[in-house]
């Protein structure tokens, strides 16, 4: 809500260069994907708009995503990293212990045989017999 009651749009722009913003819309965007770690969220034409505000730029996205896993979309361009030597990350091997009911040590080594998926790495272990 705007201090002072509703304004027009020349209003608005008057006062946005005041404080140093400008506003633009990139034209002809087809999609925007934003990945996670496990999943992709797929804007197919977007409305996007760039805000600067004192030099630093701001996206703005709008429209419907797709959100889908990342092994499901299937992306050549952009292949999901394999975890470093430095290990799987804490949240993943706490969770395969659980749901495997593991030791660290297995749930660690699921990971790595299952390139960092958690679900996989479960997966593998109930297979087996666990």
């Amino acid at each position: 809500m705007i201090p002072g009651g509703p304004r027009n749009q020349r209003q608005m722009e008057q006062m946005m260069r005041r404080l140093g913003m400008t506003s633009e819309t990139v034209p002809d965007v087809e999609e925007v994907i934003v990945r996670t770690r496990t999943k992709e969220h797929v804007f197919r034409a977007p409305e996007v708009t760039v805000l600067t505000i004192q030099g630093v730029r701001t996206y703005q996205i709008v429209g419907e995503p797709v959100v889908q896993n990342r092994s499901a979309a299937g992306s050549a361009s952009a292949p999901a990293a394999a975890p470093s030597r430095a290990g799987p990350p804490e949240e993943d091997i706490r969770l395969v212990m659980e749901q495997a009911n593991v030791s660290r040590e297995e749930a660690v080594e699921a990971l790595f045989r299952a390139n960092g998926e958690p679900a996989e790495a479960i997966m593998q272990i109930l297979a087996r017999g666990r």
